[in-house]
C-alpha cells in the first residue's frame, strides 16, 4: 500500500530534531532506522502530518565507555550491537539478544532505540536492557533525562517519552566477569517474533547464585522483570532442581496475552521451561 501524505525532515543535530518534534506536537513521528514505522505508515495504520528523519545525526550512533558504564546512541544499529566489542565485553546479553533479531537486512537498518521506542513487549530488545537495569535518556525542549529501563515501557506500543521527546543514548552498566548470561527464544520459524522470550544473566558465588536478573518478552503489555523468580533465585544452589523451583515463579505477576500462537496458558508454561533453561545456560559460563 501506498502512505499517507506527510511533511518530512531531516535534521541535522538533536537540538533541531527536538524542535522539530516540539513543533509539530502530537502529529510528529521520528524515523530512526524505519522497521516499525514504515510498515505502519504503508498499512495507513499511522497518519503523522511530519515525519523527523534523525538518521543524519552523527552524535546519536556509536559505543563508549563512561566509567563502570557503555553509552550507547540510539541510532546505533542491532548490527553494531551484535559485533561491537565493547557490548560484547561489558554487556554481551545485549549482543546475544540483538542477534536474534529479525533478519540481517533488518539487523542492518533497525537501530537499538528505534526498536526500544516502539515498545514492542513481543521485541527482543527491551528484555535485555531490563535484564541489564539500563537507563534510557531522552532529550526535550527543557533537557535531558534519565529514565530507569524498567519505568519506560507503559502499556501496549506505549512509552513513557513524550512526543516532543527523543531518545538519544543507552546507558547500560558494565558486567564484571562473575556474569554468565543467556537468551532462550520460543518462535514458530526463524526471524518471527517470539512468542515468548527469556533474558537472563547470572552472578555466581561459590556455587551459589548471589544475583539473578530476568527480563520477559511477550509475557504482558509491556516487557517485564520476573521479579518472583529472581528473588527465589538470590542465594539458591545453581544447580538444576534449585533453579527449576525458582523457574516454576517465572509467570508469576505476569498478564500474557492470547493469540494465534499461543494461549496465556501456553505461554505461561513457556516462561518457566525457558527461564529455567536460560538461567542453567548462565549460571554455566562466565563470559
Amino acid at each position: 500500500m501506498i502512505p499517507p501524505s506527510f511533511d518530512y525532515i531531516a535534521p541535522a543535530s538533536v537540538d533541531e530534531a527536538v524542535r522539530r518534534l516540539a513543533d509539530g506536537g502530537e502529529e510528529a513521528k521520528v524515523l530512526a532506522g524505519g522497521q516499525s514505522l514504515m510498515p505502519l505508515l504503508r498499512l495507513r495504520l499511522s497518519f503523522p502530518e511530519l515525519v523527523v528523519d534523525v538518521g543524519r545525526i552523527p552524535e546519536l550512533r556509536g559505543v563508549r565507555e563512561d566509567g563502570d558504564t557503555l553509552v550507547i546512541g540510539a541510532m546505533t544499529t542491532h548490527h553494531t550491537v551484535v559485533h561491537d566489542p565493547l557490548v560484547r565485553r561489558y554487556a554481551g546479553l545485549l549482543a546475544e539478544v540483538t542477534a536474534t533479531v529479525a533478519d540481517p537486512a533488518v539487523r542492518h537498518r533497525g537501530t537499538l532505540g528505534g526498536s526500544l521506542a516502539h515498545a514492542d513487549p513481543a521485541g527482543d530488545v527491551p528484555a535485555a536492557v531490563l535484564a541489564l537495569d539500563a537507563e534510557l535518556v531522552a532529550q526535550g525542549p527543557a533537557g535531558r533525562r534519565s529514565i530507569p529501563a524498567a519505568e519506560f515501557f507503559t502499556d501496549y506500543l506505549q512509552s513513557t517519552l513524550s512526543p516532543d521527546e527523543l531518545l538519544v543514548e543507552v546507558r547500560v552498566p558494565k558486567l564484571s566477569a562473575d556474569w554468565g548470561f543467556h537468551y532462550e527464544k520460543f518462535h514458530r520459524v526463524a526471524q518471527a517474533w517470539a512468542i515468548v522470550g527469556v533474558a537472563a544473566a547470572v552472578r555466581r558465588d561459590n556455587g551459589r547464585i548471589a544475583e539473578a536478573r530476568i527480563g520477559l518478552t511477550n509475557m504482558g503489555p509491556t516487557p517485564l522483570r520476573a521479579r518472583a523468580a529472581e528473588s527465589a533465585l538470590a542465594g539458591a544452589q545453581a544447580t538444576a532442581d534449585a533453579v527449576g523451583r525458582a523457574a516454576s515463579l517465572a509467570a508469576e505477576g505476569t498478564s500474557p496475552g492470547s493469540d494465534l500462537s499461543a494461549s496465556p496458558e501456553y505461554r505461561a508454561h513457556l516462561a518457566t521451561v525457558l527461564t529455567r533453561r536460560a538461567v542453567l545456560a548462565a549460571a554455566d559460563t562466565g563470559r
